[in-house]
């Protein structure tokens, strides 16, 4: 009976743990039935002594992953670019296909980010309104006011880390938009001169994309340094 009833709760942590990722992204559910729905996923995985602290942190770590992943991805394609507007004779169709997956790639994973930085965004909010609530149970005044005091530092701390991770989600946009464009003229132009007539253009994407990873690099780092303190 017990092994039945344990793995009745595992399906319903799925299946819920599930609905709380992506309740974030979808306009057919109402607030109050995510809310709900949080609070049964919450309730759930806490009988098996997991919290909001613990969901929280496996969120941030989960944003700082697909950063890095992210990353990766635009790295790729900055030495590719690089490879293409240092043109040399090779065979540049071949070339621009490889340039057009590496866009692909990472517009793909760049859409995953904004998603799991909305269910950080989510799990905090519940965690820091539970906590304040539960500020109220505390009568000895000395625990209290500690317990309020890591409150607020979490809080600041959380703030600064939700923010570089927004700063460099949000940079990624406009990057990649001026990514397709090069991508696009080099579609209809696949010869040196067109290449060359870039040269330009090619320096400032390039920065651009440098710039983000070096945003995206602080942002995971301050996702590394919020885990700790969880």
């Amino acid at each position: 009976m017990r092994v039945s009833h344990a793995l009745r709760q595992l399906f319903l942590i799925a299946v819920l743990s599930s609905i709380v990722v992506s309740q974030t992204g979808c306009q057919t559910v109402s607030d109050a039935a995510s809310s709900a729905y949080r609070s049964a996923y919450y309730a759930t995985v806490g009988t098996f002594g997991v919290h909001k602290r613990d969901i929280l942190k496996k969120k941030v770590t989960q944003a700082r992953d697909e950063q890095k992943e992210t990353g990766e991805e635009f790295k790729d394609a900055l030495t590719k670019l690089r490879e293409i507007y240092s043109y040399d004779g090779g065979e540049l169709g071949k070339q621009y296909k490889e340039l057009n997956s590496k866009y692909e790639s990472a517009a793909e994973t760049a859409a995953t980010v904004k998603d799991r930085i909305e269910s950080v965004e989510t799990v905090a909010n519940d965690l820091f309104k539970e906590w304040e609530s539960e500020l109220e149970e505390i009568k000895t005044m000395s625990l209290k006011v500690k317990s309020k005091k890591l409150l607020v530092d979490t809080r600041g701390r959380y703030q600064t880390m939700v923010s570089s991770l927004k700063k460099a989600e949000t940079s990624m946009g406009p990057v990649l938009q001026k990514f397709k464009e090069h991508v696009t003229f080099l579609k209809h132009n696949l010869n040196a001169a067109a290449i060359a007539s870039l040269k330009g253009e090619a320096l400032n994407i390039q920065g651009e994309i440098g710039k983000l990873i070096d945003d995206m690099n602080a942002s995971i780092k301050s996702a590394d340094d919020f885990i700790k303190t969880l």
